[in-house]
């Protein structure tokens, strides 16, 4: 890593849309989502103005199959990673962009949804906790 060089994003907002789920070739889980973050600010007449912005999250492995399986639209999520931007051509040839988030954790916010479902149980005997 280049010393003095930093890509770190840290996002807390709402899933735009149930995460959706596949694989690579070689079986690894990838899940992506959209999620939006809002801003508000008071203008210089005083009223006060709202903007969205939308960020593409991208999850791998474990933490990918345990999104796709727990998370859902409207919900509040704490995302960290870094931030990718990548390149490919369509099919008419023409080069796109794409600017994701490449998320390393996440945490699941806010009230529990109404799903019976709970989140599996970490590993180990808690017995032993010294509380």
């Amino acid at each position: 890593m280049q010393k003095g060089s930093v890509n770190k994003a840290i996002l807390v907002g709402h899933l735009g849309a149930d995460p959706e789920s596949r694989f690579t070739p070689s079986g690894v889980a990838v899940s992506t989502f959209n999620m939006a973050t809002n801003e508000s600010w008071k203008n210089s007449e005083g009223n006060y103005e709202d903007r969205t912005e939308w960020h593409r999250i991208v999850l791998y492995g474990k933490a990918a199959e345990t999104a796709n399986e727990y998370m859902k639209k409207g919900q509040m999520a704490y995302i960290e990673g870094r931030i990718r931007t990548r390149s490919w051509e369509d099919k008419d040839g023409v080069t796109r962009y794409t600017t994701e988030i490449l998320a390393d954790r996440f945490t699941m916010l806010g009230r529990k949804s109404d799903s019976s479902e709970t989140p599996p149980a970490k590993n180990g005997d808690d017995d032993d906790l010294p509380f």
